[in-house]
């Protein structure tokens, strides 16, 4: 159970009935145990408070000025779209305030109007429709639900590119300036999508802020992470033939998957740029009000892989609005697990009882192979696992060297799926191999990693994000094992740019492709420079928490204590920074460059 503290002035701030009777529909959905968890990641101190942090983050008005001066190439049309219904009148007017604020001129607003009896809506929209001739209104005799009121909003439009706006969220002053920039500098760009927070209240106080990575296929499948702000080229919105009344709900998911499934270049721009209103009716605070629209969320992600060509089974998590794809295994191949060891019987000996005694999935091997060992009980324990046909011994005489070692076991593996495995290992998952297996058949894929806990039950590994720490590190390292962590980013499907080969499953053709690990490294970074390898040939990278094994961390190597390991290390720092210059200057495109890299949490960068 968390042992942190609670900022309860904060919790004691928000309540009222509404906050009461919804903390009680939590914990009747959670469960006292995993409703603390959530408060505590909810209301635990910010180590740096956002509201002060966006207040010096946000343009100011000479930039702001600067950006209205601007002189454009060739600016494009970019039209929103807004569907209002039963809008409260300071919502609407915010709402159309803040894209007449906008920097960039070149735009038109189109709102459907689908309250027909409401005489006050009519009032306003005629009022600014008046103001500005860029704002045009259509009233609907009916309203005729989300999607097809959208889809009257998106027949109004006549810009190059349709952005959509909910009736009661508001843009910031540059977020169209933004959006026309990236066009600029890529005009091949089909699909764009920005990062956001919510506001709440009469002072529009801001908060959550969601700073997303570039485009994730896996992730998208597991939550709607791109959500606002969302802006699609007009042909591609034509092709789709704009939202779906079956998916209610879910109507701009579905649209999203539409969308990017026929992009051929889709733009994550790293700025805050949307404020997602939060009131008792909105989605936004109050998930329990539509719970139809996660199923219609599961729908999509289901339709979405049967475009993709891929099989999957789609269910809810515990958490509103996110979901877990599971891969069904094609055949039986054969999966070779590697797993280098010198001495540490006693590791060794629970790895490998791990592996035999809970692996559901039986067509594998186990290579071991010994590197140097001195003590006669490992020697004894390899004579006792030459009896198991599963396991062959491997030997390797020279200096330890990681990715040499695991390179030559590579060679003599017959698997066509290659498990590299630390000998301080334990698996906790029965179906580890096949959950690994389900990603790595797939076309797209190239590597697939897992989640991996200390001996505490803290977490050692939920992913790696390249610039942490200098040149890379793993993410949620030490927080509690029960904890889903920023945007439940520790517990959910996702693509990274590496994981950690402590355990890390490959498509042989690709390790191969890539002409393996890259010796040069022979103990820090090997794995990371492999998997940005694998990347550039245009594979994914797979962290999979569904996947879970202790890690007791690098026992049987020993300490980086002496003058030698000290300067190899250096050594191997130098090289991955001299081949990922590039990348380590540009920032891990599946991480924020608003996010720390001194920190492992997916805490605010400090500002400068």
């Amino acid at each position: 159970m968390p042992t942190g503290k609670l900022e309860w002035g904060r919790i004691l701030g928000r309540l009222s009935p509404y906050t009461i009777q919804k903390g009680f529909r939590y914990l009747k959905h959670f469960g006292f145990k995993e409703f603390w968890i959530r408060l505590h990641e909810r209301f635990e101190p910010e180590e740096i408070p956002y509201g002060p942090w966006y207040e010096e983050y946000r343009p100011d008005p000479e930039e702001l000025e600067k950006q209205r001066k601007r002189k454009w190439k060739n600016p494009p049309k970019i039209s929103i779209a807004v569907p209002a219904y039963q809008t409260p009148e300071k919502f609407l007017r915010q709402m159309m305030d803040s894209v007449l604020e906008q920097t960039y001129e070149n735009w038109e607003l189109c709102i459907v109007n689908a309250s027909p009896k409401d005489a006050s809506m009519e009032y306003i929209l005629r009022e600014y429709s008046r103001k500005d001739e860029r704002i045009r209104w259509k009233k609907l005799e009916e309203n005729k639900g989300i999607a097809e009121n959208t889809n009257e909003a998106l027949a109004m439009t006549t810009g190059d590119y349709v952005g959509l706006l909910d009736h009661d969220d508001l843009l910031a002053p540059n977020a169209l300036y933004e959006v026309a920039s990236a066009l600029e500098r890529e005009p091949d760009t089909e699909v764009i999508y920005t990062d956001e927070d919510k506001v709440r209240g009469e002072e529009l106080e801001h908060f959550q802020p969601h700073l997303k990575p570039d485009f994730s296929p896996d992730l998208l499948r597991s939550n709607n992470y791109i959500c606002h702000f969302f802006v699609v080229k007009k042909s591609i919105l034509e092709k789709t033939g704009g939202f779906r009344r079956d998916y209610d709900g879910a109507q701009d998911y579905d649209f999203i998957f539409r969308c990017t499934e026929k992009a051929e270049k889709i733009c994550h721009i790293p700025e805050i740029l949307y404020h997602w209103r939060t009131h008792e009716s909105s989605t936004a605070d109050n998930p329990e009000s539509k719970l139809y629209a996660f199923e219609a969320g599961k729908r999509a992600i289901e339709d979405n892989l049967k475009r993709s060509g891929l099989t999957g089974t789609v269910t809810q998590t515990k958490d509103y609005g996110f979901y877990r794809v599971k891969y069904p295994v094609i055949g039986t191949p054969i999966v070779s697990i590697i797993i280098p060891n010198k001495d540490a019987r006693e590791d060794l000996e629970k790895c490998i009882t791990s592996i035999l005694g809970r692996s559901i999935y039986s067509n594998y091997e186990i290579l071991i192979v010994e590197n140097n060992s001195t003590s006669q009980e490992i020697f004894d324990y390899y004579r006792q696992l030459s009896e198991n046909p599963k396991i062959r011994l491997l030997r390797w005489k020279k200096e330890f060297n990681y990715s040499a070692i695991n390179n030559y076991a590579a060679s003599k593996a017959k698997g066509e799926y290659l498990l590299f495995l630390n000998n301080d290992t334990e698996v906790i998952t029965s179906d580890w191999i096949e959950e690994m297996l389900g990603f790595c058949q797939r076309e797209d894929t190239g590597v697939v990693g897992a989640k991996l806990y200390y001996g505490n039950n803290t977490i050692q590994h939920a992913g790696t994000v390249i610039g942490i720490g200098g040149i890379a590190g793993h993410m949620f390292v030490d927080m509690p094992r029960e904890r889903s962590g920023y945007m439940h980013k520790a517990s959910i499907i996702q693509d990274l740019s590496a994981v950690t080969a402590a355990c890390m499953m490959m498509k042989r053709q690709v390790f191969e492709a890539v002409q393996g690990f890259e010796e040069t490294l022979s103990v820090a970074f090997n794995d990371v420079d492999l998997c940005l390898r694998v990347r550039e040939l245009g594979y994914l990278v797979v962290y999979d928490p569904y996947v879970e094994l202790y890690h007791y961390e690098s026992k049987s190597r020993g300490a980086e204590d002496n003058k030698e390991k000290i300067r190899r290390f250096q050594t191997e720092i130098e090289f991955m920074r001299c081949r990922w210059e590039k990348l380590l200057k540009e920032g891990d495109p599946y991480y924020n460059k608003n996010l720390s890299l001194a920190k492992w949490n997916y805490s605010l960068r400090p500002k400068d």
